[in-house]
């Protein structure tokens, strides 16, 4: 017999909500939720005790982090969750999982327990601090292992001359990584006179990319730009960069505060352009051959 009315509305449970019950769900490292209040998406990083309550640290896509009492109010994949407290067993559980698994910035997989190598003879040359700060942040794992130290140079303009004090050798080769290496420029020049240093070639590789400045090697996405701002000829580029983004500019602290900002949204070589990736590799496989 038909039932002209339907299913009985008040059979089932009623009370639960359209996007269903929120489960628990412990705060580990590196799971991902979203604040349903504020909408801020992000990483747990760490749950702390502060003023009187339990709080879970999230930090977003461009490396920002925020605080949020842990509990309820989550969403994770879309459904509501209880965020709690890892417990010891599942930290340990996590902490092993991840020691088997991990990868370092640089996507190389993570060796656990091995101290970094004495350093080897050879070295490898950066323009500046900026550059140094890059590629410690994601290579530098791997570079402890391999026992091999990252120098500035302060610019290229006496780079022959650096390469002779240097004297590079068998077991002390020397890579260089270069800013705005592209034909026609300054330094395309001053390369070439440190590439025609016969004696030493075998030993010395020089790369670089093709940006003004260190700073475009990261994605613009990691800033929420679609691309970095193009900054007139004359005008001092990063200071240029930074009023674009609406950022304190006028003096060389603001500059340095810049560009950690523009630092911290970089976590693994993915966040970097892929022809600033192909050279430092390049000089990495150079410095670590053994001959």
């Amino acid at each position: 017999m038909d039932n002209r009315y339907g299913a009985d509305v008040l059979s089932g449970d009623w009370h639960v909500p359209k996007a269903g019950r929120a489960r628990q769900v412990e705060a580990e490292p590196g799971l991902v939720v979203e604040d349903v209040e504020t909408g801020w998406c992000g990483a747990v990083v760490r749950v702390e005790k502060a003023g009187g309550m339990q709080v879970v640290h999230l930090e977003d896509r461009r490396g920002r982090s925020k605080g949020f009492p842990l509990g309820p109010g989550f969403l994770l994949d879309g459904a509501p969750v209880i965020l709690t407290r890892p417990t010891a067993t599942a930290r340990a559980a996590a902490q092993k999982a991840r020691a088997a698994s991990s990868r370092t910035a640089s996507g190389s997989r993570a060796v656990e327990g091995v101290r970094a190598r004495v350093a080897s003879g050879s070295r490898i040359f950066v323009e500046g601090k900026h550059d140094a700060e890059l590629v410690e942040k994601v290579w530098g794992d791997d570079l402890r292992i391999e026992g091999v130290v990252v120098e500035m140079l302060d610019g290229v303009d006496d780079l022959a001359a650096v390469i002779g004090d240097f004297q590079p050798a068998p077991g002390r080769r020397l890579g260089v990584l270069v800013d705005h290496l592209i034909p026609g420029t300054k330094e395309s020049k001053l390369v070439a006179q440190a590439r025609a240093l016969r004696r030493y070639a075998p030993f010395v590789k020089i790369l670089g990319h093709p940006y003004v400045d260190v700073w475009q090697s990261v994605r613009p996405e990691r800033l929420g730009l679609a691309s970095w701002p193009v900054i007139p000829r004359g005008q001092d580029w990063k200071h240029g960069i930074v009023a674009d983004l609406g950022w304190p500019h006028e003096t060389q602290t603001d500059i340095a505060h810049a560009w950690k900002r523009i630092l911290a949204t970089v976590r693994t070589y993915s966040d970097l352009e892929p022809t600033l990736l192909a050279s430092v590799e390049e000089l990495i496989d150079f410095v670590t051959t053994q001959e």
